[in-house]
């Protein structure tokens, strides 16, 4: 009896074990429900309040009221955009909590003709048509947006996108610190290209018609004053507080000084040069006018850059295999490498400032490198890099040769800076005035003049009397919405998502500028790209050897083409029928057999390439979804193993 009692002693402690843990986590899944905890286990803590968003709850001094509109009807409402809905409730709560009682959250189920509908059309918010399924146009409409209200103060989010979650916190702080701060700060943006739209003309009917302004543009509207400065322009606002440049294709020396001064007395500026801008290319209408394009085209600031300190080449563009980007080209459209279209990583952006600290990929189609060091008084920071594996080409045979055929690639095994900011005490580059004015002789004064002409004399700054910033970067086409965000229409509605830290970057650097950095620490958090390295290298080390193939036979055809032309101009003109020797005939032969060789070498290749992807694809399948549970099992059984050893020795 006593032996059958010791029999089930370990069964029955077991399972009052297996039990009492079961209860217990049973009432800790309970009470986080109830009380709404949640643990952040991802790495950059993705859903935790960031401390950009927690400084801007701090400021508020007066209550804000925010109208959370969402369907809740079991049949109506998509599954995702429930779930969606739950995460939006649980943020909200979190606003509330961190906020200490200044903000107040009033939920409305926005029915078909009731009160709670009338008052979302007040506050911005329209209902879009969905079926379960999440169909446009199949079902009933549904709700999920908001309102934040401060006074006579009013921000909307009309729509509340699950593509954008990752933006989620971005955006409600956003719309919080419209509210908060109603005054918005004047900025002005200056450009060669139709950063803020066109209106249709008969020119363009070829081209796609009218062009809607960039979304980088209507983004910064959102929070700013945004104002147009013409290209032209010889005098810059005293209002404006930055001035953003795009692509000064044609600037003139007047209209630099007027930069020139506007940095000199405080203004912070943000210069977008390039070198090769595709966008511009492409609006060219006609070969003939993109080739000149291209060959005279290119933006810089070149007597500001210069005193600065730095050299901007509008003739090279830099090439990158580390940063490559996959293109399409061609018309069977398929994607090869192509090295001077920057995709940056982490790497390449500095982590320790604030602008950049936080994204983690940037798309530079065609950029440019800053040189030279800070002139005296100016301190430098590098925001955005190369990788040591890089070089300067010259930017015609980037743009219609370029690729992955760009020939004898001998990296200069340095970094070149692709995007800076200077700080501190700036001198003008134009010493001598304003260009184009030429003061008058002293000859042409007459006596009692003197006084009245020096006081008549235009004054400049030649020096700026407290620190100031300037930013420079060498790609314009990265704010271009092509290389920045998603746009979808969905019911009547732009929905933008951006794809990589382009639009954040540039409306970092105006925030911080702004001098209001808080939003920053939210915004960067949205968009986080990993990017399989392992993968990149075996794809890198694949392609060297297909180039260096390639290379190989393009040399072999090259010297056969110069034999057989060398002997083709002296033969006979008047006999055009040319039997070619034996040995040149033995030579064509031989380069046929190594066509043959080498494509079958290229083809090999690719096979490899392939293979080797295919089988690190299969290693990380099976270490995600094998290595847990067999590191579960190898703990198990070595318990198990200890146990029975423990119970063996008594």
């Amino acid at each position: 009896m006593t032996h059958n009692k010791h029999k089930w002693e370990p069964l029955l402690y077991s399972g009052l074990g297996v039990a009492a843990m079961f209860l217990v986590l049973v009432a800790v899944a309970a009470i986080a429900d109830y009380a709404k905890l949640r643990l952040d286990l991802t790495e950059d803590r993705l859903y935790t309040l960031s401390e950009g968003t927690r400084r801007i709850l701090a400021k508020i001094d007066t209550p804000v009221v925010i109208h959370f509109y969402r369907t809740r009807g079991s049949t109506e409402m998509p599954v995702q955009l429930k779930n969606y809905g739950d995460r939006v409730e649980d943020l909200l709560a979190e606003y509330q909590q961190v906020a200490r009682g200044k903000i107040e959250v009033k939920k409305f189920d926005p029915q078909p003709d009731s009160d709670a509908e009338d008052s979302a059309r007040l506050d911005g918010i329209e209902g879009q048509v969905l079926s379960p399924s999440g169909l446009i146009g199949m079902g009933d409409k549904v709700y999920l947006g908001l309102a934040v209200t401060c006074l006579d103060q009013k921000a909307a989010l009309p729509f509340l996108d699950p593509q954008r979650e990752r933006l989620l916190e971005y955006d409600l702080t956003r719309a919080i610190a419209q509210v908060i701060n109603p005054q918005k700060p004047n900025i002005g943006v200056m450009s060669a290209l139709p950063v803020f739209g066109q209106r249709m003309n008969p020119m363009m009917m070829q081209m796609g018609g009218a062009q809607d302004p960039w979304v980088f543009l209507t983004e910064l509207q959102r929070d700013f004053n945004v104002r147009q400065v013409d290209l032209t322009a010889e005098k810059i606002d005293d209002d404006l507080q930055v001035l953003l440049v795009v692509h000064p294709a044609g600037i003139s020396e007047k209209t630099q000084f007027a930069l020139d001064q506007f940095v000199l007395r405080g203004g912070k500026l943000v210069a977008f040069l390039d070198p090769m801008s595709v966008v511009d290319s492409r609006n060219a209408m006609g070969m003939q006018n993109m080739l000149q394009r291209a060959a005279q085209g290119g933006s810089t600031l070149d007597k500001l850059v210069k005193a600065w300190g730095l050299e901007f080449d509008i003739n090279k563009v830099l090439a990158d295999k580390d940063y490559f980007t996959q293109v399409r080209r061609g018309q069977d459209g398929r994607p090869s490498p192509e090295p001077t279209w920057l995709s940056l990583t982490p790497v390449a952006i500095n982590r320790d400032d604030v602008v950049t600290a936080d994204i983690d990929s940037l798309l530079l189609p065609g950029a440019g490198v800053f040189t030279g060091s800070p002139a005296s008084g100016l301190t430098q920071v590098v925001l955005l890099k190369s990788s040591k594996n890089s070089m300067l080409v010259d930017k015609m045979m980037a743009q219609f040769g370029g690729g992955a055929d760009i020939k004898d690639f001998k990296p200069e095994d340095k970094e070149f800076t692709l995007a800076l900011r200077l700080t501190g005490k700036f001198k003008t580059a134009f010493p001598d005035g304003k260009p184009g004015e030429t003061p008058a002789k002293p000859e042409d004064k007459k006596e009692g003049e003197e006084a009245t002409s020096d006081a008549a004399k235009p004054e400049f700054l030649k020096e700026s009397t407290r620190d100031g910033v300037v930013v420079l970067v060498g790609d314009t086409d990265l704010l271009y919405d092509q290389f920045s965000v998603q746009i979808q229409n969905f019911f009547g509605q732009k929905l933008i998502a951006p794809f990589n830290g382009n639009l954040s970057f540039a409306q970092n650097l105006v925030e911080q500028l702004m001098g209001d950095s808080d939003l920053i620490r939210v915004r960067s958090r949205g968009v986080q790209r990993r990017e399989f390295v392992v993968v990149k290298n075996i794809q890198a080390q694949a392609e060297q050897r297909y180039r260096d193939t390639i290379k190989r036979l393009e040399d072999d055809v090259s010297e056969t083409q110069r034999k057989l032309n060398d002997l083709l101009a002296n033969r006979d003109p008047k006999n055009q029928r040319v039997i070619l020797p034996p040995d040149i005939q033995e030579e064509i032969a031989n380069l046929r057999a190594k066509e043959v060789k080498t494509n079958r070498e290229l083809k090999e290749v690719r096979k490899q390439l392939r293979r080797d992807i295919d089988a690190l694809e299969t290693r990380l399948k099976w270490l995600n979804i094998a290595a847990m549970p067999a590191l579960v099992a190898v703990a198990g059984i070595s318990l198990a193993v200890i146990k029975r050893k423990k119970t063996a020795a008594k």
